[in-house]
């Protein structure tokens, strides 16, 4: 899957956030960065990160880290669906996949035999110097946001 590794600088990107923000890579310098990648807004696993990420916001906060959730869906969709579900965290829309095969994440999966491309649900932390300090992927999320929040406390 991704070609990426732990100690890499991880790749900028500058992408349309929710609420009609811009959120670039370089503009959280000096600070950890959970940059977690899923595949549609809305949909039961999805939403279930969306919301541990949110619930845990405050902590990752405490510790100076910036979380942003990245998937195909439009800033639209995003603003939606972070209105549905209250969500405290960044939303930013990858329309064209810029980012997302630059992090390596939009592979071909397969479902009830057919197989098509879409986004590998994996979560980088970057570090305060912008290097990839962690890598999860094909993530299973219960307990993942927790898990996540674990590995900053130890940045």
């Amino acid at each position: 899957m991704t070609e990426l590794a732990v100690g890499q600088k991880a790749p900028e990107f500058e992408l349309p956030g929710n609420g009609g923000g811009v959120l670039r890579l370089s503009d959280f310098a000096g600070k950890p960065v959970v940059l977690y990648f899923y595949p549609q807004d809305d949909t039961e696993a999805c939403t279930a990160e969306a919301i541990d990420f949110s619930t845990l916001k405050p902590e990752f906060t405490k510790l100076g880290a910036m979380v942003i959730g990245v998937s195909p869906d439009s800033p639209r969709k995003h603003d939606k669906f972070k209105k549905k579900y209250s969500l405290a965290q960044d939303l930013a829309a990858d329309e064209e996949l810029k980012t997302l095969n630059a992090y390596g994440v939009w592979a071909e999966k397969t479902m009830f035999g057919r197989k098509y491309m879409g986004v590998v649900r994996t979560t980088f932390l970057i570090d305060r110097d912008g290097r990839i300090a962690h890598i999860w992927e094909k993530v299973r999320v219960r307990g993942h946001a927790q898990k996540v929040l674990e590995a900053v406390q130890s940045l």
